[in-house]
């Protein structure tokens, strides 16, 4: 029996649950999956999966060798990264978990450290905060982007890289001239108060993303009352929404510096209350960095990405 192999499938079975998805993830026929971990059950005397007629879940035994399954595979792939790499170039991925509405600057970052690194291979994954921290708590994820009052430096068992505050902003089409034949040029209005938004017609993201608690909360500190007449959890979405139609969204700044280039839309900073949330990396303490973890933290503490972040974050001099 492969250890290595069985722990793997084990992994599989939990993240799936279900052995014919697990099966093919891993590449293998189920029965191949179902009798690897019965022999890893008989290895180490104890049940790990529950059967029924379909996946039920893990022993307790069983949460206990997923944990350690999870670190011996990774101590594996960071072995692996540092046998595979030379001095200043690390090879291997990098599971990168974002908020949506960081998703523009984490693609950046990506992009950034792809070409510096090109033996790294960043997955990029749009995720809710609490999914970040799940996954980086169980290493599946090596590094996360996202929403730093949520985490506390000293008690959550993160490290904690601060990377930009995130603004908010008033996104609707830009009015046109009788005349005009095309779309104006986009452009940066004059700052608006919540207390002014009442009545529009506004599509935001779904309540389950953390960004739409900060909205939402904005909105009931200047005493209005919101029901959005479209949600969605797509960042994307939000964009679409306001220039396919007459709807009006709330976006963050890194997304409004990235359609900015876009014509025919008007976007206004929200103020009183101005609203400045702290968005950083995160990644998981006690846990020994690989070669490619390490060349990500570098970077996001480099001067050259902190100007270009200073620029693409949204934090635009009005």
């Amino acid at each position: 029996m492969n250890l290595l192999t069985s722990m793997r499938y084990l992994v599989a079975l939990h993240d799936h649950r279900h052995f014919d998805r697990a099966a093919k993830a891993c590449h293998i026929t189920q029965p191949a999956l179902s009798n690897a971990l019965r022999a890893l059950e008989r290895e180490l005397g104890t049940p790990i999966v529950r059967r029924g007629r379909t996946y039920s879940g893990l022993t307790p035994e069983g949460e206990q060798v997923l944990a350690s399954a999870r670190r011996m595979l990774r101590e594996h792939e960071a072995l692996q990264q540092t046998l595979a790499s030379q001095q200043d170039q690390p090879v291997g991925s990098l599971r990168l978990g974002v908020v949506p509405s960081a998703v523009p600057v984490a693609t950046r970052f990506c992009a950034l450290l792809q070409s510096r690194h090109p033996g790294i291979a960043p997955v990029l994954l749009s995720l809710p905060s609490g999914e970040i921290e799940a996954g980086l708590k169980a290493l599946t994820l090596d590094l996360g982007l996202g929403f730093l009052e949520r985490v506390s430096a000293r008690s959550s068992g993160f490290q904690v890289i601060p990377q930009y505050q995130e603004r908010l902003y008033l996104v609707t089409r830009a009015p046109a001239s009788a005349r005009a034949k095309s779309s104006p040029p986009s452009r940066i209005g004059d700052p608006l108060n919540w207390a002014d938004t009442g009545g529009l017609d506004l599509c935001l993201l779904t309540p389950d993303m953390h960004n739409r608690s900060i909205v939402d909360g904005a909105f009931a500190r200047a005493g209005v009352a919101v029901k959005p007449v479209m949600e969605t959890n797509s960042v994307l979405s939000l964009a679409l929404a306001v220039r396919s139609g007459s709807l009006t969204s709330v976006m963050p700044g890194a997304l409004v510096s990235s359609l900015r280039d876009q014509p025919g839309l008007l976007f206004r900073p929200l103020v009183k209350p101005e609203v400045q949330t702290p968005v950083g990396f995160l990644v998981r303490r006690e846990v020994a960095l690989t070669r490619v973890q390490e060349a990500a933290l570098a970077l996001a503490r480099d001067a050259d990405w902190r100007a270009e972040l200073a620029a693409s974050s949204g934090s635009f001099n009005i």
